[in-house]
């Protein structure tokens, strides 16, 4: 088991939460179940399956937790430059919003590179 508070991503996506219901405040009352709902559902599951990986005994699982993470963070981008185009959110802060969320994204991805990496060469090690 890992510990997901030690995971700069976790941090990352912790704050970035954070950052969406913040954000979300100021959305029209009438997305209140549509983007709002759906913007700060993705943002909690990026952080959400991040640790419920990470409490996962085996590597596959932990990976394909950190797949659904980066799915659900990748959604979040998409759906925060609907919210830009829209006019729901204001260009600047939307565009940080949407900058948080690349960041944690690309962590994503790098942690999965590096685990899928470690899995390799662990399995290279086993067969020799």
């Amino acid at each position: 088991m890992r510990d997901h508070e030690r995971l700069r991503v976790f941090k990352l996506a912790d704050e970035m939460v954070l950052s969406i219901y913040r954000a979300t405040l100021s959305l029209p009352r009438s997305e209140q179940f549509g983007l709002t709902a759906q913007i700060r559902r993705a943002a909690v599951s990026v952080a959400a399956n991040i640790v419920e990986g990470s409490a996962r005994s085996s590597h596959l699982e932990y990976c394909r937790y950190l797949d659904i993470a980066y799915g659900s963070a990748r959604e979040l981008e998409y759906e925060i430059s609907v919210c830009r185009r829209l006019g729901y959110l204001d260009e600047q802060p939307g565009i940080a919003l949407q900058r948080e969320c690349e960041r944690v994204s690309k962590s994503i991805c790098a942690l999965l590179s590096a685990l899928r990496k470690s899995e390799s060469a662990n399995r290279r090690d086993a067969a020799s």
